[in-house]
């Protein structure tokens, strides 16, 4: 049985299962999941907790089984905690968490802690198992563009809340683009306000002057603001990655890499395939397939390839070449990349009809 991580208490309030599996990569979101759930174990009497952490593949599994067929001397429930922070139970583990699944007991609340799961991992035989026997809960990551609405959500709970309207808006924005990728320093930021302020409505002035930029950025993510559009967002993340220290040839890779996808896709339709085809033989997926069949409509080849031997200029350029035309700096360089692709992508109809597009 899935469940979405909102309609957990709504499912606790009406009892417990004896098999609760939480996986995802969000540290704060999984903190939160499991938090709860041990609350209503323990007001169900569950009252005793063993933690097994599953490290290498020499983890000694017959504990794991042994501990939930075992009585408590001390109390009549109790709470197994099983952390797989590999995802991977090996073989041994695949067999045991199995067997686990066909012995559950309503004496003993399960708890099994999983990273995200890619798709092998979520259709094997154990991770079936224990979906089928419990109830399991998949914490995605927050979106840039759900989390005005998540931090709104979250100032509700401690009684504060923006202004009405665009300035509010403005607020949630402001807030969001300093704690974007960090939702753990996102949660500290909101409880900071409200230490600082009473309950009630947050002024843009007062947000503004306590929040901290705590952002962290991922190249991946940086892809899809720039195939997004997103200039101003681009830039930021830009920024932010070079003050993370991060290397200039892995973000200039993902950029080119997307752009050598869209050029593709793009070729495809011009040969005359419909957007699925020509997006499944480019090899896009997720939440790529929906930029770039947002963006290939926008850019021709001859401007595709433009871009494309944009991007190999760059190349040379993070890798410490020069060129007469460009930038000197690596970072100045990938910037003037992303410029030009959004730029690419964002012209108005009217220009590309004047330029035969």
């Amino acid at each position: 049985m899935q469940l979405r991580p909102d309609q957990l208490d709504a499912h606790l309030a009406k009892g417990l299962r004896p098999l609760y599996t939480v996986h995802g990569d969000e540290p704060l979101l999984a903190q939160e999941a499991c938090d709860t759930i041990r609350r209503a174990a323990r007001e169900a009497g569950h009252t005793e907790r063993k933690v097994f952490t599953v490290s290498g593949a020499h983890f000694d599994w017959s504990g794991v089984i042994g501990a939930a067929q075992e009585m408590s001397l001390f109390a009549e429930r109790q709470i197994v905690e099983i952390r797989v922070p590999s995802g991977k139970p090996g073989k041994e583990g695949s067999e045991a968490l199995q067997r686990y699944c066909e012995h559950l007991s309503d004496d003993v609340l399960t708890l099994v802690q999983l990273p995200r799961l890619d798709g092998q991992q979520s259709k094997s035989a154990w991770f079936g198992a224990l979906d089928s026997a419990g109830v399991s809960i998949r914490l995605d990551a927050v979106e840039r563009s759900a989390l005005p609405a998540w931090i709104a959500q979250r100032l509700a709970r401690q009684q504060q809340r923006v202004v009405d309207g665009d300035e509010g808006q403005r607020t949630l924005a402001f807030i969001a683009d300093r704690v974007e990728g960090n939702l753990l320093a996102a949660h500290q930021e909101l409880q900071k306000l409200a230490l600082l302020y009473p309950a009630g409505e947050l002024a843009f002035e007062q947000v503004e002057s306590a929040v901290l930029n705590v952002a962290r950025y991922d190249v991946f993510k940086l892809g899809e603001a720039v195939l997004g559009g997103h200039l101003a967002r681009a830039l930021r993340m830009l920024d932010g990655l070079r003050a993370e220290g991060e290397a200039p040839v892995l973000v200039h890779w993902t950029l080119a890499d997307d752009l050598r996808a869209l050029r593709r896709v793009r070729a495809a339709l011009d040969a005359g395939k419909p957007m699925p085809l020509a997006l499944n033989e480019a090899r896009v997926w997720g939440v790529k397939q929906r930029l770039i069949e947002r963006a290939a409509p926008l850019v021709v080849a001859h401007r595709m390839d433009r871009l494309v031997a944009a991007a190999s200029t760059c190349d040379g350029l993070v890798k410490g070449l020069r060129h007469p035309d460009w930038p000197t700096d690596a970072w100045a360089a990938l910037q003037r990349l992303v410029v030009m692709t959004i730029e690419a992508l964002a012209l108005p109809r009217a220009g590309r009809a004047a330029q035969g597009q």
